[in-house]
Parts: structure tokens; C-alpha cells; sequence
């Protein structure tokens, strides 16, 4: 029994021991392990300094921007004494040429005179710059802006498409005119395709009346883009209509003005011959 005893109390220490060494090491590990994971999440660079960097300018982007505002015909302010050029051309505020000075003078100038500086012609040797007030700058900054609101803007011109036969009634006909006529008004391209009717007893212009038919409900607004031409093997015919040009309008307004004035002095002339007959 005594023998039993001292084994179990043999088995029971070395279970303790192997327990405390497995404990002492897996501190040891955690310790050393613990400080190597640490430093991967410390070297990765932060975020916040990528984004920030991004928003400092380079010397080219603000080149870029300047000649953004050169290219920008309503640039157009005081620049007070930032001269860039040491000689530059000088015009008064009545627009009267006072030749090239050196910027000290044209500073000491609008100090006198109590008077701002702006860009008139950078690109001129030297560059051209006028002496104006306050007034003066803020109405030419409003004529730019008027001018600007009036130029044409530039873009594609869409082209509407419409497909009808010959034998069109003259109801149809009427309402295809005035959906025409719509779509000229937002300046548009009109392209009109007629297609040769099952009837063949009708004449052979009649699809090229219809082109002029069309054309005639919307005088001193469209003309032709393209006059009608046979496609389809002589089956159809097609056409594109285009709104006027400003200088087209122009004309025709001129031209209605002359033929009315022409018509009153005929009538005129024809009511003077009549009185003398009477007499």
C-alpha cells in the first residue's frame, strides 16, 4: 500500500511540474510573439497623410489654372500691384494710349489717381493694361457676361427623322408640317423621307411638291440642308431641312422689307395716275 502511495504521489508532482513549464512557456511565447505583430500594423503608412498630400498645388497646376483664365474671355478684374512685366503699355481710364511705362510709375499712378489696374492684351509686346475705377471695371464685367449669355453655344446639331408615303392626306400632311416646324424652331436638322405611293398614276414630282409644300409653311425659318435626291433605287426620296443662320434671317427680313416698300410705291404711283385721269 505504502508502495502504491509513494507512485501516485511520484505521478501527481511530475504532472504539476510538466504543467507549470507549459504555463512559463506560453507566456514566453505571448511576450516575444506579442511586440512582432505590432510593428507590421505600426510601419503601414496612414491614410490621412495620402489624402492630405492631394490637396497641396503643384507649380503646374497653377500654371494650368492661369492659362484656364487667359483661354476665359470674362476674366476680367483688378490686379492691383501684382505687375508681373517691369514695362508695360498703359491706356487711362478714357481709353487714351500713355505709352510704355515701368510698373513703380503706373503703381505711383494709380495711387494719385486712386484707380485700378486690369489686363487688356497679355499677349501683346509689351502687355497692354488700363488704368479704370471701380465703376468702369464692374459695367465691363457685365457687358462680358451679356456677350457671353449671347454667343451660340457650340455642340452637335441633332437630326430628327421622318418617314411618310406619297399618298399622304392633306390632314396628315398638315400636322407632319407643323411637328416639323416645331422641331426647327428648337434648331434642329429635319431629315424627310417620302416614299413612292402604290398608286401609278401619280405624277412624278409629286413627292418633290411635297418637299416644297413642306418648305413653304415655314417661311424665314428652314431651307434646304440637302435638296431631294432618289434613294431606294428610285423608290423614295429624301431631303434634309435645316433652321436658318442669323445672317440668312437677316436677309429674308430684308428682302420682305424691300418687296413691301416696292409694293406701297406701286400702289402709290397707281393712286397718283388715277387723280390725274380724274382731272
Amino acid at each position: 500500500m505504502a508502495a502504491l502511495f509513494l507512485n501516485r504521489l511520484t505521478l501527481q508532482t511530475i504532472k504539476a511540474e510538466n504543467n507549470c513549464i507549459r504555463r512559463c512557456l506560453g507566456k514566453h511565447i505571448v511576450q516575444k510573439t506579442a511586440p512582432a505583430q505590432l510593428f507590421p500594423a505600426a510601419s503601414a503608412p496612414r491614410l490621412s497623410f495620402l489624402i492630405h498630400s492631394k490637396a497641396f498645388s503643384t507649380i503646374q497646376d497653377i500654371q494650368d489654372e492661369r492659362k484656364k483664365k487667359k483661354k476665359d474671355g470674362t476674366t476680367f478684374s483688378n490686379i492691383g500691384r501684382k505687375i508681373n512685366e517691369r514695362i508695360i503699355h498703359v491706356l487711362d481710364e478714357k481709353g487714351n494710349d500713355l505709352g510704355n511705362m515701368h510698373r513703380a510709375d503706373v503703381i505711383r499712378l494709380l495711387d494719385e489717381r486712386d484707380l485700378r489696374l486690369v489686363q487688356r492684351n497679355p499677349s501683346a509686346e509689351p502687355p497692354e493694361y488700363q488704368l479704370m475705377t471701380g465703376i468702369q471695371i464692374h459695367e465691363e464685367r457685365l457687358r462680358l457676361r451679356e456677350r457671353e449669355k449671347a454667343r451660340p453655344k457650340t455642340g452637335p446639331t441633332l437630326t430628327k427623322e421622318l418617314t411618310f408615303s406619297s399618298n399622304i392626306g392633306q390632314h396628315d400632311l398638315d400636322t407632319k408640317s407643323k411637328q416639323i416646324q416645331q422641331w426647327i424652331e428648337k434648331k434642329y436638322k429635319v431629315q424627310i423621307t417620302i416614299k413612292k405611293g402604290k398608286n401609278t398614276d401619280e405624277p412624278e414630282n409629286k413627292m418633290e411638291e411635297i418637299f416644297n409644300r413642306i418648305l413653304q409653311t415655314m417661311p424665314g425659318m428652314a431651307t434646304f440642308s440637302s435638296k431631294p435626291q432618289p434613294i431606294k433605287g428610285g423608290k423614295a426620296l429624301m431631303c434634309v431641312l435645316r433652321p436658318l443662320t442669323k445672317k440668312e434671317e437677316n436677309e429674308y427680313t430684308e428682302i420682305q422689307q424691300t418687296q413691301k416698300k416696292d409694293t406701297l410705291n406701286k400702289e402709290n404711283g397707281n393712286d397718283k395716275g388715277s387723280n390725274v385721269l380724274q382731272l
